[in-house]
């Protein structure tokens, strides 16, 4: 296995709902409290206030970059009005991980939004575009000396939740998060090709504006999904990974870098995405085992954007087994090695996630390289923190 390039970023991703806590402005924090089925995030892991103890911990196992993302919720709490204390906090946090020498991969949006934009009508409404567009031009005040920015976190994902939310909110279901699919894999609705194109709009004039502002690489994060078929069914495959995947991956043909995130695969038949089977091997949120869904997101990613950088922005497998995590994150990098010894341009190798957190609405899946214990905040590094961060020392990958 050949090594990863010298400036290869290694490291760890979250998202701020769902470590932080408290986020009270957010659309997430009002639809916790009147959803049926959804626990309440409430201190979730106080890393608001515990993000420098974070970030050394991954500093200190040999990791060089921390994918963060700033709450717009926080940062513009009503319409118009931007908090300047919460834009000095999440200075200080870009200026923690810079010097503990990581990487801030910064993530201007990872689905939780102010409650007033929900409330206006989220992203489908005239205004959506200026007001996300405001929103950013205040941001890029404090993005000086960040090198990588990401718009929107999985839009793919974002315009699928509507549907879900509708139908929870109609009492047709309970609310099922859609990165916990249960015993068995869920199949997820296909996102709202409507809502995604106005989210491919919302990221351009981002895009824009950062270009304008910063001089950070600019582009987004998409949920990749290693959609599979049997030949007979390749037009139905086409079909689906279009309206799942591809439509996100085209827009950012002008990009900077593509984020890739990749879990699992599904395989799609004449009628659409099949449910993976239940089988002991699967995840804890009912996902096949199939490590080697990475390489083949990677792939798909660099081929539909014609080439754009790829930035592994999230990877990783919900297990209270930490050894079946460096099992799957071991041969989930073979593959993710082979992609670059095939000339995937690749820059980097962020797992998701740093801690075991919140996962919108559900508590059970332990993704984390940290576990934390929710009464007194407790942060306790596994193994796997260690083992990855001994391959970013290294600049390796692991061996077979």
């Amino acid at each position: 296995m050949n090594r990863f390039p010298t400036d290869f970023l290694w490291g760890a991703s979250t998202a701020p709902h769902q470590v932080e806590g408290n986020n009270v402005n957010s659309d997430w924090w009002a639809r916790e409290q009147v959803t049926p089925g959804m626990a309440l995030s409430g201190d979730v892991l106080d890393s608001y206030h515990r993000y420098g103890e974070d970030m050394r911990l991954l500093a200190d196992a040999g990791l060089n970059a921390y994918r963060f993302g700033i709450e717009w919720a926080r940062i513009e709490p009503i319409p118009g009005h931007f908090s300047k204390a919460e834009l000095a906090h999440y200075r200080r946090m870009i200026d923690t991980a810079i010097g503990l020498g990581l990487t801030p991969v910064v993530t201007l949006h990872h689905f939780s939004s102010p409650k007033w934009f929900a409330d206006e009508g989220s992203w489908m409404t005239e205004r959506s575009i200026e007001r996300f567009t405001s929103y950013v031009t205040t941001a890029t005040s404090i993005l000086e000396g960040v090198e990588w920015v990401c718009t929107i976190n999985e839009p793919n994902m974002l315009a699928m939740m509507g549907a879900m939310l509708k139908a929870t909110e109609s009492g047709e279901d309970d609310w099922q998060s859609p990165t916990v699919e249960g015993d068995v894999q869920m199949v997820l609705p296909a996102p709202d090709p409507e809502v995604g194109r106005r989210l491919a709009r919302a990221h351009d004039a981002a895009r824009e504006i950062l270009k304008e502002r910063t001089d950070a690489k600019v582009g987004w994060t998409i949920a990749n999904q290693a959609l599979t078929a049997k030949p007979e069914h390749e037009a139905k495959l086409i079909e689906e990974r279009y309206v799942r995947e591809d439509l996100y991956l085209e827009a950012a043909k002008n990009d900077d870098f593509i984020g890739v995130q990749a879990y699992s695969t599904q395989e799609v038949d004449a009628n659409g995405p099949v449910p993976h089977a239940p089988h002991p091997d699967n995840t804890l949120v009912g996902s096949a085992y199939r490590p080697d869904s990475l390489g083949m997101a990677v792939r798909h990613a660099w081929q539909v954007t014609g080439g754009v950088p790829v930035l592994v922005t999230e990877n990783g497998i919900a297990t209270d087994d930490d050894n079946r995590r460096i099992a799957y994150t071991t041969e989930a990098l073979q593959h993710l090695s082979a992609a670059v010894d095939d000339g995937v341009d690749v820059r980097g190798y962020l797992h998701w996630s740093a801690l075991d957190n919140y996962e919108w609405g559900h508590w059970e899946p332990t993704f984390g390289l940290i576990a934390v214990d929710r009464e007194t905040f407790e942060r306790q590094p596994k193994p796997s923190l260690a083992w990855l961060g001994n391959l970013a020392r290294s600049g390796k990958g692991p061996t077979t």
